[in-house]
């Protein structure tokens, strides 16, 4: 991706994004899009059925991202008020009405500081945030996409957050060395738990953890009554969380959940870029 802000940096910038997109994907197609400045990521959860009938199961917030990838994931959003979240989920329900969309997918958006929001892709699968969902309008995706596939009708009914969920990507990565992939042998392996905390992993003590792939290992979910009650319980389930003979990026997530401007609310796609990784 290649930021332009003047003419005269657009020659340079098509040619370096189509050399890195041929070299990376075989193919250097390349489209322009609206440049939106401190956005947040906003995610729009949809299931549509055989039958024409399409819903919304609320938003994600995936802000909290390096190089385009995210980290951590909540819902609700603190920025999305009531009446946003209805012309987002209405958006997005048209959106997958129009193909005829069948199954659970997701609408992605950027959301400026002022609340206006843009399109930004769909993707037509089960996301890895979608657990965080399933929490907070105790609705299990999986079995509504296998029944959706099965020619079961949905309900139709859009969803609101009961609930607030948060989950952190726990990755095979050194964040004190701009998240370089941390591939290894895990030698010692404890996963937290208690009431609200939900792993989802296939690791084990002994497991080797391959260069080839993503470098992702397992997902932290919590749910809570309150988003500070989510920030505590995920510090807690953090603290014991125990991986050894590889580099992760728990100690990240700790130092994250107790930064001031994150515990408020007030973080973009950017905040990232001035994060303070020393000493992880």
């Amino acid at each position: 991706m290649r930021v332009i802000r003047s003419e005269e940096e657009f020659e340079k910038a098509w040619h370096d994004a189509r050399t890195e997109s041929a070299a990376a994907f075989g193919n250097d197609g390349l489209y322009m899009e609206k440049f939106v400045e401190e956005p947040r990521h906003i995610e729009i959860q949809i299931v549509g059925d055989q039958f024409g009938r399409v819903c919304h199961l609320s938003e994600r917030d995936c802000s909290i991202q390096r190089r385009h990838q995210k980290l951590v994931e909540e819902t609700p959003s603190p920025i999305i008020t009531p009446e946003l979240r209805a012309k987002m989920g209405e958006a997005a329900i048209k959106g997958a009405s129009a193909i005829g969309y069948e199954g659970a997918g997701t609408i992605e958006f950027l959301v400026d500081k002022h609340g206006n929001f843009y399109f930004m892709e769909m993707n037509t699968r089960i996301q890895v945030e979608h657990p965080i969902t399933e929490e907070v309008t105790d609705f299990d995706l999986i079995k509504e996409q296998i029944k959706v596939a099965a020619g079961v009708p949905i309900s139709g009914q859009s969803y609101s957050p009961k609930l607030y969920s948060m989950e952190c990507r726990i990755n095979a990565e050194d964040p004190g060395h701009n998240f370089r992939p941390a591939p290894g042998k895990i030698t010692t392996l404890h996963l937290p738990g208690g009431h609200g905390v939900r792993i989802d992993s296939h690791v084990y003590a002994g497991y080797t953890i391959p260069p080839n792939y993503d470098s992702m290992i397992a997902k932290v979910i919590v749910t809570g009554q309150s988003r500070e009650e989510v920030i505590t319980r995920m510090k807690r389930a953090l603290s014991e969380f125990v991986i050894e003979g590889v580099k992760t990026t728990i100690p990240f997530h700790l130092r994250l959940m107790d930064d001031p401007s994150f515990q408020s609310g007030q973080f973009t796609t950017q905040f990232l870029n001035d994060f303070d990784f020393s000493g992880l």
